[in-house]
């Protein structure tokens, strides 16, 4: 999640560009976890549409991560993923959506055991974690970008530049960044981890780093208001020695494929028109955002 950001706000580290499809304690849920919602259904893709209709309200999975599913400093739901599922979900007859706060690895494990409806936090399509839930097909593509000194001293615009030129390397905790480094032939163990991009930025300013690496979206965000740091043009990471787009996307129980298959009915609409794009970019998102990637693309299907 990644909306503008601002200076001292928490976001947790372990994202949706986590590589890991998440396994924390459902306990985390809190008092979330005793909220009831409709039981699942395993026969005919699903009647859960129905039943969201019927009661008139759909529960949705959030990490509190900017910009992609929080609660802002109103108390009110916001973000991405909370503004475009109340586009879709009106149109499929569902007026209200309600969150459902946890920590970013019990949203796979929350859905599953049926705390929540939908994860609706901007989660990464991996194949990991396709084993576990059906996608949406994404509505949004992120590249990878670094924050960097002012005017870029080493000259660093990919991971391979970071290891012939011998950069001090920085990301966050669970990134998928981590990965694409140590393929580009970072030592892992060589590697700064910091808790977000707030904390990043903070180490290049501060010379502890020459690099953060992050997504495209949130570093140019967290650079706006920085005198000392810049965000590089946005890149491709190499994963398996081939050019790698991630996408985020709405996640849905396996046995859910009706209403899975209605939302991207909608989303599809929603590209075409172009209000996606008017949706996402009030959270930083731009045209370079927006992408014609397929769950299946990306579950390596």
């Amino acid at each position: 999640m990644a909306p503008p950001l601002e200076h001292g706000e928490h976001i947790s580290g372990t994202t949706r560009r986590s590589l890991l499809a998440g396994v924390a304690a459902l306990g985390a849920l809190g008092t979330a976890g005793c909220s009831r919602v409709a039981t699942a259904s395993t026969e005919g893709g699903g009647d859960l549409l129905d039943r969201l209709r019927a009661a008139g309200v759909v529960r949705l999975g959030i990490a509190g991560e900017i910009p992609f599913g929080y609660i802002d400093k109103n108390g009110d739901l916001t973000g991405e993923a909370p503004e475009l599922a109340r586009v879709v979900f009106k149109r499929l007859g569902v007026d209200r959506v309600q969150p459902v706060p946890t920590e970013f690895g019990s949203l796979i494990p929350g859905l599953n055991s049926q705390q929540f409806d939908v994860v609706a936090a901007g989660m990464y399509v991996t194949p990991e974690r396709c084993e576990q839930v059906i996608f949406a097909d994404p509505d949004y593509q992120m590249l990878d970008s670094f924050i960097v000194r002012k005017g870029n001293p080493k000259g660093l615009h990919n991971y391979k530049d970071v290891v012939e030129k011998k950069a001090k390397f920085a990301t966050g905790t669970g990134y998928a960044e981590i990965g694409y480094a140590v393929e580009a032939g970072y030592r892992e163990s060589d590697i700064l981890i910091v808790p977000d991009q707030v904390a990043g930025l903070n180490a290049v300013e501060a010379g502890r780093v020459d690099v953060f690496a992050g997504t495209a979206l949130t570093t140019r965000e967290v650079v706006k208001k920085s005198t000392k740091a810049e965000a590089t043009k946005a890149f491709t990471p190499i994963v398996d020695g081939k050019p790698h787009t991630d996408g985020g996307a709405f996640a849905f129980r396996r046995t859910e494929t009706n209403l899975r298959d209605a939302f991207n009915v909608e989303l599809r609409k929603l590209k075409k028109s172009g209000e996606l794009l008017r949706i996402l970019k009030p959270f930083g998102f731009t045209q370079a955002e927006m992408t014609d990637l397929t769950a299946k693309e990306l579950c390596g299907g």
